[in-house]
C-alpha cells in the first residue's frame, strides 16, 4: 500500500493570509486557488465570500500542508490544545530560529524548548493562526 498523509486547515476566512505566510516559514512552492477563479460556481451548495481560498497546497523540502477557508457561519478557531504538528529538526539552532520566527510573526510559546524527559529538545510555539507546532531535536542530533 502506497500511503501519503497530508494536513489539512480549514481556515475561518484567513487562508489567503496564512499560506503565503507558511511558504516563509518553510520556503517551498505555493500552488492556491480562489473560488472567484473557478469557471463556475454551479450547483455548489454554498456561496463563497470574494477572495476566499478553495484549495491551496505548500509543498517544501520536508512538510506539505494543504488547505483552504472552511464555509458558514460562527466558524471555530484553530486554536486547540487537543492537536499539534510535530516537526523534527537536525539542530537546536534550527529548531530555536524556527521558534523565534514564528513568536516574532505574532505567534506564542507555549512550552519551553529544553531537554524533556526522553532525552530530546521539545518545546511547543503556536503560530498567530492558532495552530501549534510541536519542535523536537532527537537527543542523537
Amino acid at each position: 500500500m502506497a500511503l501519503t498523509s497530508i494536513p489539512y486547515l480549514s481556515f475561518p476566512g484567513n487562508a489567503s493570509e496564512a499560506f503565503p505566510y507558511y511558504r516563509e516559514l518553510f520556503g517551498g512552492e505555493l500552488d492556491m486557488q480562489t473560488y472567484d477563479a473557478m469557471p463556475s460556481l454551479e450547483g455548489f451548495p454554498f456561496t463563497p465570500p470574494p477572495g476566499a481560498v478553495a484549495h491551496a497546497t505548500l509543498t517544501a523540502p520536508g512538510i506539505t500542508l494543504a488547505g483552504g477557508d472552511a464555509m458558514g457561519d460562527d466558524l471555530p478557531s484553530l486554536s486547540s490544545s487537543v492537536y499539534s504538528f510535530l516537526l523534527v529538526f537536525d539542530s537546536a539552532d534550527e529548531a530555536r530560529g524556527f521558534i523565534d520566527t514564528v513568536i516574532s510573526g505574532g505567534g506564542a510559546a507555549g512550552m519551553p524548548f529544553e531537554q524533556a524527559p526522553w532525552g530530546d529538545l521539545y518545546g511547543q510555539v503556536t503560530d498567530r493562526f492558532g495552530v501549534r507546532w510541536a519542535v523536537n531535536v532527537p537527543a542523537s542530533a
